[in-house]
């Protein structure tokens, strides 16, 4: 082929990681440091990473390249930032304040801390991304049916934009009338005014974003959509440029939070869809993970330098949210539901007011200035400083020796601020943050395992993340999972999950029907969006077996507010006995959220909404195992150093290994430190790790005698 490459990128908040893979040949993997708020360039960086170790240039990778897959972050630190556009939103006459009100005081709580709802009295909604004098209310009407009881008022809509451009100097505009996901004329007869007022200023249609019942949620969803939607085209035009000025001219596909792939064009147009994209990513990637090493029940977990992450796969079967928030604002989008903390490699460490007990982030120090450690400026000490100062890691092979940490100013600066003011050693407080570290990853994964009825002990965990290695065997033992898995990937394994992902488009219809109703009904709802999907899917040269479709519905017993999206596993078109089917396997997962028993088929059962969603299947990246080599890892050995060992309650002498010498079959005994080029990986005393065939290691804890 004379293009062989795939290569995939993912962007994070402290670094930029790149994968690149041909059929037949070597997985190559390629990290350097973001560089907001430019992301772009950071995301040449790294993929001139993977070129180097290709033993090639930057140019020459990308002109072999036949498909760039690519997920970023910008969408997110748009809306967290507070850098997006300035919205104005047309909406119908008298329901200006939907967006204020919220869903009620549910809006007073939602997306807050443990620690925050502890004073409820204190609890405000947030302000929202459009500001009440930018909302103008039009005349206009559609009724539950789609009928149109009133036609929009143009002229009037015509001088309620020009205010918005004018006076208020808005930048996009968020469009969201009642039961418009019926019958969207009226919201595009104000795009079509728009575009003859002012073509450059960005449109967002709640009829195109989120056509689906619930007005709030569809007009939060329609104004994050418009907030950052320009940032997202911006930056997407930007990469895009790059990209063909190294030498690149294929198709550019990016991430949704969903676990699919759009093209380039779609997905700046849809830039909610990007809302935490590179998460979704690393679960897609961690599913692909266990079907080759045969692991169906994972918990997947993600540390990097800002945020730690977690989500569980059941039976291969990924977790999707009920309600996404993105900082405290709900949307209504398909996500993959990921839980997170702000406990990462760069979450800065402070002490609590009057007790002086140490605290790990939510702050964090991010790529740039960074942990103190990596003398860019940064001055306060992280989790990653933490992390050298009780050994883990070594100043002088940090991403494979490209970087030199700085050991000295680490320790002073702990020592200033942590360290004295307990009234510790450097090492004490060191340990003592890291058990902190440590606990609040327990407790995170007890919340989303324990909590809701599943037992960690059916689970393997996936260690994922550039620091995620340095406290699995610890957080992992704890939980008393399987085994734990750091895989070769595991630093990059976002961008892993970008080239395991497949183009994915969602489409929904809504639509009541009370049962019992005709397997006919039902098909005739699904027809006009499977030709749509099959129609978007050949633009893009997808036919025939390469091409699935999936079905799901939404329902719920009469009289309830809250539906429950129930894939159908049956064969379509459905036939009676899939409506049977389908019926069941909704009261299943009923009693599976809600417990044994809550099911009452004798209410009543509505369906209210029904989705398609049309993959496009890609080529995969085909792992190949390669020949073991002994159990001996001495060829590997580099020596010893006093690293923090859980066992003996402090610090004792743990045998250092370097990765790259490492023969798939050999075992290492803790405790231990591995380093790689891109993580390091800590087996605590009491455990052994093994590599295996694909460069994994395999963390098991040694049975007593």
């Amino acid at each position: 082929m004379s293009r062989p490459f795939y290569v995939a990128t993912d962007v994070g908040g402290t670094c930029t990681d790149t994968i690149v893979f041909a059929p037949g040949r070597p997985v190559i993997l390629g990290k350097a440091l973001s560089t907001p708020p430019d992301f772009a360039n950071g995301v040449l960086d790294s993929i001139g990473s993977a070129a180097a170790s290709m033993r090639c240039s930057l140019e020459e990778l990308l002109r072999q390249t036949s498909l760039f897959v690519h997920g970023s972050t910008v969408v997110d630190n748009t809306i967290l930032t507070r850098s997006g556009a300035k919205v104005g939103l047309i909406t119908t006459r008298g329901f200006e304040d939907t967006i204020r009100i919220t869903r009620g005081a549910y809006g007073r709580w939602g997306g807050l801390t443990e620690e925050a709802l502890k004073h409820p009295v204190k609890t405000e909604r947030p302000p929202p991304l459009v500001a009440p004098d930018c909302i103008r209310g039009v005349a206009e009407r559609t009724d539950y049916k789609g009928a149109i009881l009133q036609e929009l008022d143009e002229e009037a809509t015509g001088e309620a934009l020009r205010a918005l451009i004018g006076d208020k100097k808005v930048d996009a505009i968020a469009v969201a009338f009642l039961w418009s996901f019926y019958n969207a004329d009226n919201e595009r007869k104000v795009r079509k005014i728009l575009q003859r007022i002012a073509p450059e200023v960005y449109c967002s249609l709640s009829s195109d974003i989120a056509p689906v019942p619930g007005e709030y949620e569809r007009t939060s969803t329609t104004i994050i959509n418009a907030y950052a939607g320009r940032v997202a085209k911006t930056y997407i035009a930007s990469l895009e440029k790059l990209l063909a000025e190294a030498g690149y001219d294929g198709p550019l596909m990016v991430m949704q939070g969903y676990g699919g792939l759009l093209p380039a064009a779609e997905a700046a147009e849809r830039s909610i869809g990007m809302l935490e994209c590179g998460p979704a990513a690393g679960v897609i990637g961690s599913r692909a993970l266990g079907k080759v090493l045969g692991d169906k029940d994972v918990i997947a977990t993600d540390m990097g330098g800002t945020t730690f992450k977690v989500s569980v796969i059941q039976d291969g079967e990924i977790e999707y949210a009920r309600e996404p928030l993105v900082d405290r604002f709900h949307y209504t989008q398909p996500k993959i539901e990921v839980v997170s903390i702000g406990a990462g490699g760069g979450s800065i460490i402070s002490l609590e007011p009057g007790t002086n007990a140490p605290r790990v982030g939510p702050r964090s120090a991010g790529a740039r200035p960074g942990p103190v450690c990596y003398g860019l400026g940064g001055e306060e000490p992280t989790l990653t400083d933490v992390f050298m100062l009780i050994g883990y890691m070594d100043p002088k092979v940090f991403l494979g020796g490209a970087m030199t940490l700085d050991h000295a100013a680490a320790y002073a600066s702990f020592e200033a601020k942590i360290a004295r003011p307990m009234g510790l050693s450097v090492e004490e407080a060191a340990v003592g943050v890291y058990r902190v570290a440590a606990a609040q990853i327990g407790d995170l994964i007890h919340q989303i395992t324990v909590e809701r009825g599943l037992d960690p002990r059916d689970f393997v965990l996936h260690s994922f993340g550039g620091s995620c290695g340095m406290l699995a065997a610890m957080f992992g033992a704890e939980l008393n999972v399987k085994r734990i898995v750091v895989p070769y990937t595991a630093s990059v394994n976002c961008a892993f999950g970008l080239v395991s992902a497949d183009i994915v488009h969602e489409y929904s219809t809504t639509k009541v029907l009370p049962l019992p109703v005709s397997p006919d009904t039902v098909n005739a709802v699904y027809e006009p969006m499977i030709e749509k999907a099959l129609a978007q899917l050949a633009k893009e040269s997808f036919s025939g077996d390469k091409v699935q479709l999936e079905w799901s519905v939404d329902l719920r017993y009469a009289r309830q507010v809250h539906e429950l999206t129930t894939p159908v596993k049956a064969s379509t078109p459905l036939d009676a006995a899939g409506m049977r089917r389908l019926v069941s396997d909704f009261e299943a997962l009923y009693e599976r959220k809600y417990g044994e028993g809550s099911a009452y088929r004798e209410a009543g059962i509505e369906m209210t909404q029904f989705r398609l969603t049309a993959r496009g299947l890609m080529q995969r990246p085909k792992l190949e195992a390669l020949e073991p080599g002994g159990v001996d890892p001495a060829a590997a050995r580099t020596g010893t150093r006093r690293i923090f060992v859980s066992a003996a309650n402090g610090m004792a002498e743990g045998t250092i290994y370097d990765f790259e010498k490492l023969r798939p079959g050999n075992v290492v005994a803790g405790p231990a430190v591995i380093h790689t080029p891109i993580t390091t990986i800590v087996i605590q005393a009491r455990q052994v790790g093994r590599l295996d065939g694909y460069r994994n290691v395999i963390i098991d804890r040694v049975q007593a005698a």
